[in-house]
């Protein structure tokens, strides 16, 4: 009976919590330099629940050590709900597998919240390489072998992971040449520097319209609609697929009502027709579901990537 009672008094004390939450103001930590897709879409949510909660929300950009040096921060931050994270799903589902000597486990020491976006990733090649598709350019990389570079974010980083996937069902080697984010290699890519480059469509779409860039292909497992008839790379190399996600997160022991509330408020904000058509043209599909659902998508890349790293032989930096 005693049980029982301190039990339903912890019950109501969480429900009491949840109804006055949030009463202070709130940090969202965005591992990353702002500019980018998980910085533009931190400040929209931090913008809508101002209005809506009537209490600061902070934005803060903690970069370094793989996206981990922010991630950590918040895993180990107090479990009130008044910290999230928004970050890249490299995070959780490569991180693990290839950083060096981490403090914390972001599979267990951070909780899924609740999906935000799909980043649009695509194939693209400078202007003066003579390939106009993807066929053509597994054709052009198996008659020039090791004479491709291709550019990434860094070791293990989407646009590696992405890089290594096409060679591995293509059958094709080229060169890896890591940067230090997307920008130089994207400065580089555009004179020929390197040839390949797979990256989030924001920063290539500017580079397509002008003609500098040609655009290949695009890897999630679908078309997108606003890229007219670029087909997938799925289409010429059976089983690729490469969906970046983007996801919100909390110190692992936040009370669950707190969560529920948080995921209640950021898939009404994200769900505006507004919203949508707004993040739609840089590349970023908005979306949103359960932390069920969320953590059975990041358990489900994780086993996908891990088995791309081990046969890609990809280690951290």
């Amino acid at each position: 009976m005693k049980r029982w009672l301190i039990g339903a008094a912890l019950a109501l004390a969480s429900c009491w919590a949840a109804a006055q939450y949030p009463d202070r103001p709130l940090r969202i930590v965005v591992p990353l330099p702002p500019g980018g897709s998980p910085d533009t879409i931190a400040r929209t949510l931090a913008s809508h629940l101002q209005e809506t909660w009537k209490q600061p929300v902070v934005v803060e950009n903690r970069t370094g050590g793989s996206q981990n040096i922010g991630s950590d921060a918040v895993a180990k931050s107090s479990p009130d709900g008044y910290t999230w994270l928004l970050a890249p799903d490299n995070v959780f589902v490569t991180n693990p597998y290839i950083a060096k000597a981490t403090t914390f486990d972001p599979l267990t020491d951070l909780l899924p919240v609740t999906e935000v976006a799909r980043i649009q990733f695509l194939l693209v090649v400078p202007s003066s390489l003579p390939v106009n598709s993807v066929q053509e350019l597994v054709a052009y990389a198996k008659a020039h072998p090791g004479e491709l570079n291709f550019g990434s974010s860094g070791n293990g980083s989407p646009q590696h992971l992405s890089a290594a996937l096409l060679q591995l069902l293509a059958g094709i080697q080229m060169n890896h040449v890591p940067y230090k984010g997307a920008a130089p290699a994207v400065t580089d890519l555009l004179p020929g520097r390197i040839q390949v480059w797979i990256g989030a469509a924001n920063s290539l779409l500017p580079h397509i319209r002008e003609g500098k860039l040609k655009l290949l292909g695009s890897t999630a497992p679908q078309r997108f609609a606003n890229l007219g008839d670029t087909p997938a790379i799925g289409e010429t190399l059976s089983g690729y697929s490469v969906d970046p996600w983007l996801g919100l997160f909390m110190p692992s022991k936040v009370p669950a009502d707190v969560v529920k509330k948080v995921n209640a408020e950021v898939a009404r904000i994200l769900g505006s027709a507004e919203i949508k058509a707004k993040l739609a043209p840089q590349g970023i599909e908005v979306l949103t579901n359960s932390p069920e659902d969320f953590a059975r998508l990041i358990r489900e890349d994780y086993a996908k990537w891990g088995k791309v790293i081990k046969e890609a032989n990809i280690r951290g930096e």
